[in-house]
């Protein structure tokens, strides 16, 4: 018995063991990712954001931003935080120096959602821009009873391409006259770099079309371009290579998680961030037989999971090595204090699902309690 209990409690301090991503050392190996929340009024970061993301902010903890939008262009939800303009850059500011002054690190996701769009979202009702002009089917989303519907898309030429990676990368400089540590580039789940890498929704017919090469292309010059602007040091991205949301499949998703994960160490990027086979969808967790490693395997950086995981499997998964650092999104959402809760071993505040995307600045947000709260 004695025995197992001290495995158990070696696991336990595992995810709170020390690590260092590069030139940032971190304290624990818990990273809060990136949840779009919808609370920042006319796309502008609003002060309610500095207390939801200090509370969640530990000494040495890394933070992800909520999915930030690099041009007017790239919105598809109303009220999502955008960093391309000077006011949003200056709305930002106040917010990472409150993650800063408790020690922690903080990272902008910077998003461009392609033909997850409507016509409304874009600057003079035009159409939603993609790597195709298929439209993407109505979608049920947090907190909606209807599906949302989505306006026809238009195919982006091959040379206004150049055009978008320049917003990638001028939006990585927006982070840093921010004060951001970094940037993650979000090129997961049905967005517009996504839109790029999935044969399921790629049927182009030039270089960025076709091949598994071809088709990584835009993500790897928009990781090229961000990391020649900000130093590869200080750049992530995020990868669902098996998921499905927003019609994302793909026909061979191993083989386009290795290829990225190989590609990326030519970049030499800080990380890579990958959600598990298992979360296909958004909410769901399905069994599965796919599995990270290969892409563990291939990447030389920093390698973060996330996907429906728990303290006992993220443990697991940093203590046989299949990854350096663990994502818990609705835990970190419902749990502030979650490193602390993790170390004491203190039961969790379940999240509440209807208050994910309420325009409220404070239910469902900065409500949640910490420990001392409900002792």
């Amino acid at each position: 018995m004695g025995e197992s209990v001290d495995a158990q409690q070696q696991e336990t301090m595992l995810l709170l063991t020390p690590y260092k991503m590069g030139n940032f050392n971190l304290s624990h190996r818990l990273v809060m990712p990136p949840m779009t929340r919808q609370r920042s009024w006319n796309n502008i970061p609003q002060p309610h954001a500095a207390l939801y993301y200090s509370q969640r902010a530990t000494k040495g903890g890394l933070i992800i931003t909520e999915a930030t939008v690099i041009s007017e262009a790239g919105r598809g939800y109303q009220d999502t935080p955008g960093i391309w303009s000077k006011e949003q850059v200056e709305a930002w500011k106040p917010i990472v120096d409150a993650v800063h002054a408790k020690g922690g690190f903080i990272f902008c996701q910077i998003w461009h959602v392609g033909r997850a769009s409507t016509y409304e979202y874009q600057p003079n009702g035009q159409a939603p821009i993609s790597s195709t002009s298929n439209v993407l089917k109505p979608q049920l989303q947090a907190n909606a009873d209807e599906a949302a519907k989505f306006s026809p898309p238009r195919r982006l030429r091959t040379d206004e391409i150049p055009q978008i990676v320049n917003q990638y990368r001028l939006a990585a400089r927006n982070a840093m006259e921010a004060g951001f540590d970094g940037v993650e580039i979000h090129g997961a789940h049905g967005y517009l770099l996504d839109q790029f890498m999935k044969d399921h929704i790629n049927d182009r017919t030039d270089q960025y079309g076709g091949s598994l090469q071809n088709r990584c292309r835009f993500a790897l010059e928009v990781v090229e371009a961000v990391a020649s602007e900000i130093g590869a040091d200080r750049v992530g991205l995020r990868l669902s290579p098996y998921a499905d949301y927003l019609d994302s499949g793909d026909s061979d998703p191993t083989a386009l998680g290795i290829y990225m994960a190989e590609s990326l160490n030519k970049c030499g990027i800080l990380y890579c961030h990958m959600v598990e086979p298992r979360m296909k969808l958004a909410e769901e967790s399905f069994e599965t037989t796919e599995s990270l490693l290969p892409m563990r395997k291939a990447f030389k950086g920093t390698f973060i999971v996330a996907g429906g995981y728990d303290k006992d499997d993220g443990n697991k998964a940093v203590a046989e090595n299949r990854t350096d650092l663990v994502a818990f999104g609705r835990l970190f959402l419902s749990n502030p204090d979650l490193p602390k809760r993790f170390e004491v071993n203190a039961p969790l505040t379940k999240h509440n699902r209807n208050t994910y995307c309420l325009p409220d600045p404070v239910v469902g947000y900065t409500d949640y309690p910490f420990l001392e709260d409900t002792a």
